[in-house]
């Protein structure tokens, strides 16, 4: 087993670069040792010829890569992307011969994944906890490696598990720790109290906001951060949201339904006009409407007019979020403000920012004020009338976005085949669960992007895969197997059956939008 390593972030010294090298390789050697008792004794044959990569990046690096995959929005010590299915040592699946590489020799190798750890954020919390940065460092390899073969800290049994395990590896290369130290930040979001108020029961201000905006302009990202969970894919791409996605936001007195719709643009295909048509047809059946400009842009689009015109003939209730407010100066937002309200007598201009959060409490309570008294639609505790199934679709699809990049833009999608709930033999309730099987077929449009797809020896559909299915755990809260293949469908973006099957249809007659 080896551990190649790169260091990326120039934050290192030399001498501490070669320290950390030598316990990356012991710790590397302890885990991939069949007889220590990490890996099960059946992985001894496989990982002896095998390798994992080891880098070591910059703050801005590893906040970008937390973003793309885990859509976190911040920065963290260390990352790790396993390459293999595996628990606790043991595969959980036979190994497939395209799962393998060839080195320069032409010798058979395993990729087992990789690490990045960033060394800035590491050395203070070293200083933090009062110990030194090799340890530090050597504590997060450990962790990393043990996350490469399967080790988790999802359920307290997990935790405790990985605890012991790190705690022996740290000792085994003589840098003991002790149980403060062994703490484990697993990032997941702070957890609000729900309120618990029933559909039905009276509220003060309840109703459907439709969000409209041209595509990539942070509708989704708002979505995700009202919401606390990740409920609508983000990508720098356009048109990445296809659907309308109901999200719930509850408060003591207010139940705010939000339509994600795909952003508008010029359709160029079935598909494109099913997107535009259910945009215009939630803003026309909405209690009020969410226009999303982007800020730095200084002069409204023709997208943004002829939206703005739309809602003037439907005299409908709007509010302004002019976003990415973080990015420019306010002089800068004022002259972009004042021309949108020469336009349209807005209910309110709020700058945000859909990344950071700023402004959109003041924002929320704005657009509450705009919802008449009535009936929840929904019981407080739901935060979208998505199903578990529908967001896995999205997850994979996300992924598949972020890794082909513009190699398949948009002439793919995911069509969820199986989504098998395996339940613990104690389990209490339908959430016991102990593991998702998740069948997905990636379609495409040509058989050349199906190559593409798959990638050379299988690498690309599996770590699209391996990706998506760490973001399907996180949300479900169990292990997944994700088994991802692909299929072509040549112009499926025009065929009416197939959009039907794969979940694009008009949501009520196209000519009633606004």
């Amino acid at each position: 087993m080896i551990i190649k390593i790169t260091d990326e972030s120039n934050f290192i010294k030399e001498e501490d670069l070669k320290k950390y090298a030598d316990y990356a390789q012991k710790l590397a050697d302890l885990v991939f040792d069949a007889d220590k008792g990490y890996i099960d004794i059946s992985m001894r044959h496989l990982v002896s010829d095998s390798y994992a990569t080891l880098t070591y990046v910059t703050k801005d690096d590893i906040k970008d890569l937390n973003m793309r995959t885990r859509d976190i929005d911040s920065v963290t010590d260390v990352l790790s992307y396993p390459m293999l299915e595996m628990y606790e040592g043991k595969l959980e699946t036979e190994l497939d011969p395209s799962e393998f590489e060839f080195d320069e020799n032409g010798n058979r190798v395993l990729n087992m994944g990789d690490i990045l750890v960033c060394p800035e954020v590491a050395y203070e919390h070293a200083d933090e906890y009062g110990h030194s940065n090799e340890r530090e460092i050597a504590f997060l390899i450990a962790h990393s490696l043990l996350h490469l073969v399967g080790y988790d800290h999802i359920e307290e049994r997990d935790e405790k598990k990985m605890r012991a395990l790190q705690r022996s590896l740290m000792e085994e290369i003589g840098l003991a720790i002790s149980e403060d130290d062994s703490e484990i930040t697993d990032h997941k979001d702070e957890k609000v109290d729900l309120i618990a108020y029933p559909a039905g029961s009276i509220c003060k201000h309840v109703g459907y906001v439709a969000l409209l905006g041209r595509p990539n302009v942070g509708k989704s990202s708002l979505i995700n951060y009202i919401t606390g969970m990740k409920v609508a894919i983000v990508s720098h791409k356009p048109q990445t949201t296809r659907t309308n996605i109901r999200s719930i936001y509850n408060t003591d007195d207010a139940q705010i339904i939000f339509t994600d719709t795909p952003g508008v643009h010029k359709p160029g295909s079935r598909l494109g006009e099913i997107m535009v048509s259910n945009s215009f047809y939630s803003a026309k059946n909405a209690d009020a409407v969410l226009l999303i400009a982007d800020g730095r842009f200084k002069t409204l689009g023709e997208v943004e007019l002829d939206l703005i015109r739309r809602c003037k003939e439907n005299n409908k209730k709007v509010i302004l979020a002019v976003n990415k407010s973080d990015e420019i100066s306010k002089e800068s937002l004022l002259p972009l403000i004042q021309a949108y309200a020469k336009e349209y007598d807005f209910k309110e201009i709020i700058p945000i920012s859909a990344k950071t959060g700023d402004n959109v409490d003041l924002l929320l309570e704005k657009l509450a004020e705009l919802l008449p008294e009535g009936p929840r639609m929904f019981d407080s505790e739901f935060m979208t009338d998505q199903t578990e199934r529908e967001i896995a679709k999205e997850l994979i699809r996300e992924q598949l976005l972020h890794y082909t990049n513009q190699e398949i833009p948009h002439g793919a999608t995911v069509e969820i085949e199986t989504f098998e709930e395996k339940y613990k033999n104690d389990s209490k309730d339908e959430y016991d669960r102990e593991m998702v099987i998740i069948k997905a077929a990636v379609i495409c449009e040509r058989n050349s992007h199906k190559g593409i797809i798959i990638g050379k020896n299988g690498a690309m559909i599996k770590r699209i895969g391996t990706s998506a299915r760490m973001q399907i755990e996180r949300m479900l809260g169990c292990k997944v197997y994700l088994d991802l293949f692909v299929k072509v469908r040549e112009d499926w973006k025009n065929s009416e059956i197939l959009l039907k099957d794969y979940g694009y249809q008009s949501e009520g007659d196209e000519k009633d939008g606004i």
